[in-house]
């Protein structure tokens, strides 16, 4: 296997130097603000399994460029709206990774630090579809 010019661990380093990082405590006092949107990007499987922040909006990382693009067919409106938006995943790489993303884009965004597993470890309130 020819060796990387850059690992996926230096690539989360330089994002999470370059965006904004959210607390998991600063994170669930954000939860019942109606100006902020939590964004969970697992996978479907691991929302079913782990459950997911209440209110929180599914959108898988595949996606997130074309549903934040008001340009693109895919386009989600929520979005669109002005508020503030935290992403997450389960523990900060893939989120971080897409805040980034999403930044370069001129999307502006932050990411729960450490993810859904710090947010079920702090006591953090969790749904689950029955």
């Amino acid at each position: 296997m020819p060796e990387l010019k850059v690992t996926a661990a230096e690539m989360v380093t330089a994002a999470r130097a370059r965006i904004p990082e959210i607390e998991t405590a600063d994170g669930i006092a954000l939860l019942d603000d109606p100006d902020t949107v939590i964004v969970d990007i697992r996978d479907i499987r691991e929302r079913q399994k782990q459950g997911y922040i209440p209110g929180s909006v599914h959108a898988p990382r595949g996606m997130i460029e074309f549903w934040v693009d008001p340009a693109s067919p895919y386009h989600k409106p929520v979005f669109a709206e002005q508020k503030r938006f935290v992403f997450h995943c389960a523990s900060g790489w893939r989120s971080a990774l897409t805040v980034a993303t999403l930044q370069d884009m001129g999307f502006d965004a932050a990411h729960l630090k450490d993810g859904f597993s710090d947010w079920v470890k702090q006591g953090g309130p969790v749904d689950k579809d029955t």
